[in-house]
């Protein structure tokens, strides 16, 4: 059996009385960075477990070691390294697999870093677009000036990085449209979270000052 298990997102108080006893009984875990799950094993003060790495330049026969076990019987758990398996990381192609294999699949739910951003953004979230991170070359601008006709929420991750840069684009893209309202959320659920609602015109000017530390996501308002 896959289990797909999430996991804090910052706060190690959100991991859920399930997911550490899948985490116990599972056989071994397919993870990101075998480093930082065998970290959060340790502040959890769980048993150490066989990690099996499963980054995005894991070529084809990592995974389809991982799928002859699972074939096998053997109950292996995924984890991405903070959230939600299969959100803007590789665990898909795993659990793709899987399915097509016949293999069981069992989720775990827990934290989402964009579901949190929506959540106390205070913006309508009955709909919303969800674009990962933004694409860094083919496609971009192109993407971004979809923005002004998307009458749904958008809710986007953005790296340390290229915020400063992302909410300058943002503004030129969404210049007919200063007024519509533009949430930026950064370390979420952690000691230095910060959340903070603002407008189209103001982007500019927190691209300034927006301190570069930690990971964001941004929610623009809908139409």
């Amino acid at each position: 059996m896959l289990s797909i298990v999430s996991t804090p997102i910052g706060n190690l108080e959100d991991i859920t009385l399930r997911a550490k006893r899948t985490l116990t009984e599972c056989a071994a875990i397919a993870c990101e960075d075998t480093r930082v799950t065998g970290n959060l094993l340790k502040q959890l003060e769980m048993p150490k477990k066989e990690l099996i790495s499963l980054h995005g330049y894991a070529d084809d026969a990592r995974v389809d070691g991982v799928l002859d076990r699972l074939k096998r019987g053997e109950h292996i758990a995924l984890v991405s390294d903070a959230g939600t398996p299969g959100i803007s990381d590789p665990g898909y192609a795993l659990v793709s697999r899987a399915r097509e294999a016949g293999v069981k699949i069992e989720a775990i739910p827990g934290p989402s870093a964009f579901l949190t951003a929506l959540s106390v953004s205070g913006l309508p979230i009955n709909a919303f677009l969800y674009i990962g991170f933004l694409p860094l070359k083919k496609g971009r601008k192109t993407l971004l000036a979809s923005f002004a006709t998307e009458e749904r929420t958008i809710v986007f991750y953005e790296s340390v990085h290229r915020i400063e840069k992302t909410l300058h684009e943002l503004a030129e893209a969404l210049s007919s449209q200063p007024d519509r309202p533009v949430v930026i959320a950064r370390e979420l659920t952690k000691m230095h979270e910060e959340v903070g609602q603002t407008s189209v015109s103001a982007l500019p000017e927190i691209a300034k000052s927006i301190m570069k530390k930690g990971e964001f996501v941004v929610v623009i308002g809908a139409l």
